[in-house]
């Protein structure tokens, strides 16, 4: 076995050396290889490395009026961060001896016992639950996700729920969530790997505040993760101070580092274990890398947070909310207020424009729509009223990652959208009587790929519709209403720390109904349904 092992090892190796001489030394030169890729190239779209990037590709870039999400590409990296990315790129480093010199210079920043740089604050998560599971023990790190005589339960305050502790659940474990201080001392037991809260104002709050679950974690030896990703960091950090074990930044949020880089800060073992369950090493983390240019970028982003002058940017971005509110406020009708942060997430003051959307014949939700539609164009942060019976009015400005000029641009975008708004109707009431959909009805939703079976059960009161919707394995509330044969009907499904929503539009003729079905972030899919029994 041993034998036949360094045999296909070194007839691997060899022909791993052939191939790179084949390609050094190549049958193509490499003049002719060149001219060969750039004539398969297709001419629509070519990219063009300048100023109009994404342009260049059909993309229209946005201004950021919203705060650090992931969806809009969180921030816009420091001049500092881009510097330091494009030298680390120019050269070749051992990643175990950078990443020790990193950690140790991150202590030395952040009055932490230690520090790693992750892909993110969700990859922090997922390597501080490996960690905590298998330690640095190789045969455990390569059983995982199979946690069979492992630890296997990560406990959660109901209040930290949330959509990102799927970086957690991929390992395997259970959450076991509790909602009282007794819970939470019960649920200690010799399966339980860690604790994982997610910091928001509810986890400030007694008696479940994170200081409280420290303490109690603490006496049962089990380590605590506090996911602060949106946060702004503080040096030394307060939630280490306050009794947690780690704690999780995301990069390219506040510190405006790397997009796809995060820092976890701690106790030293527990890092180590980490970054060994992480990339480059062979582990359950390992396709969650970060690279060197990201690291010594995200290096860098964290020695400016440290030199940057926090108290001044704040006035400059009230300065901007001014302008801004001093531009929409000529306009007769429009009011505004600024909001002051309530924790350390999106920590920044934020401009509320308020209006009769009656009286403008605009309505918050169609501002937003004319803002993303426009040129430029511009997202902000939320927006209220609709038609035709929601026309209290409103949006908000958020100056978190806005860029020194997008101020002018912004404030000249909603007067204009104020002042003199696009033509906007209210939605057309189809004629006739609302057709009799009650009862029950087999649906079939088909997606981009794939197709799941759900059930409605449905009651109906003239155009008012309510009931139940049942998907393969969760169940929500339905609701909705009918005009004439068109149907809109909406149902959320709690699930974990999340809730998937549905928004069912489409037509009726008779026991057969069929439309399109809004998934959120997930997109849009098909539907279609038959009436399996009626009720009256």
């Amino acid at each position: 076995m041993a034998s036949q092992f360094l045999a296909d090892l070194i007839s691997r190796r060899n022909l791993l050396k052939s191939s790179g001489m084949l390609a050094l030394g190549g049958a193509i030169p490499i003049k002719d290889a060149a001219a060969l890729t750039v004539a398969s190239l297709p001419d629509t779209h070519p990219l063009q490395t300048g100023s109009t990037l994404y342009e260049s590709i059909g993309v229209r870039p946005i201004i950021n009026c919203r705060g650090t999400f992931t969806i809009i590409s969180g921030s816009q990296t420091l001049p500092e961060v881009k510097k330091a990315m494009d030298e680390a790129s120019r050269h070749y480093v051992q990643m175990d001896e950078l990443m020790e010199a990193v950690s140790k210079r991150l202590a030395e920043i952040t009055h932490a016992e230690w520090g790693i740089v992750t892909a993110g604050c969700a990859a922090a998560i997922t390597h501080a639950t490996a960690a905590c599971i298998a330690g640095s023990d190789p045969e455990k790190m390569q059983r995982l996700p199979n946690l069979t005589g492992l630890k296997n339960e990560v406990i959660m305050p109901r209040a930290s729920r949330n959509v990102y502790d799927h970086a957690t659940r991929m390992l395997g474990v259970t959450v076991v969530e509790v909602n009282s201080t007794e819970e939470l001392e019960a649920a200690f037991n010799p399966r339980t790997a860690m604790v994982l809260i997610y910091s928001s104002p509810a986890a400030e709050k007694a008696p479940l505040n994170i200081e409280n679950v420290c303490r109690v974690a603490k006496s049962h030896g089990v380590p605590v993760f506090v996911d602060a990703a949106a946060e702004t960091p503080t040096f030394p950090n307060h939630h280490l101070a306050r009794g947690a074990t780690m704690v999780g930044y995301s990069g390219g949020k506040c510190m405006r580092g790397p997009q796809s880089a995060g820092v976890l800060l701690g106790q030293k073992d527990l890092l180590q274990a980490a970054w060994l369950n992480s990339a480059p090493h062979h582990a359950f983390g390992r396709s969650l890398k970060v690279g060197k240019e990201e690291i010594m970028g995200m290096l860098a982003a964290v020695e400016m947070w440290a030199k940057r002058d926090h108290d001044a940017e704040w006035k400059v971005w009230e300065s901007w909310l001014s302008y801004i509110s001093d531009r929409v406020k000529k306009i007769p009708g429009v009011t505004t207020e600024v909001l002051q942060p309530e924790d350390l997430s999106n920590h920044a003051p934020r401009l509320r424009i308020n209006w009769d959307g009656t009286a403008l014949n605009i309505t918050g939700t169609e501002v937003v729509s004319a803002l993303m539609d426009g040129s430029p164009r511009i997202t902000v942060a939320g927006g209220r009223g609709t038609r035709p019976d929601q026309m209290a009015s409103s949006v908000t400005i958020m100056p978190y990652m806005m860029m020194p000029e997008d101020y002018k641009m912004a404030a000249d975008a909603l007067h204009r959208a104020l002042s003199n708004p696009p033509k906007f109707s209210n939605p057309v009431v189809p004629a006739g009587d609302p057709q009799s959909v009650g009862g029950v009805w087999q649906v079939e939703i088909d997606y981009v790929r794939g197709s799941a079976q759900h059930r409605f059960f449905v009651e109906q009161t003239a155009g008012t519709l309510h009931g139940v919707h049942e998907g393969e394995t969760l169940r929500g509330d339905l609701q909705g209403k009918i005009q004439a044969n068109q149907i809109k009907l909406s149902s959320r499904h709690p699930i974990q720390g999340t809730v998937l929503e549905y928004t069912f539009t489409g037509q009726v003729d008779g026991d057969v109904m069929h439309g399109t079905v809004s998934l959120g972030e997930y997109g849009p899919a098909e539907w279609s349904a038959k009436r399996h029994s009626y009720s009256a």
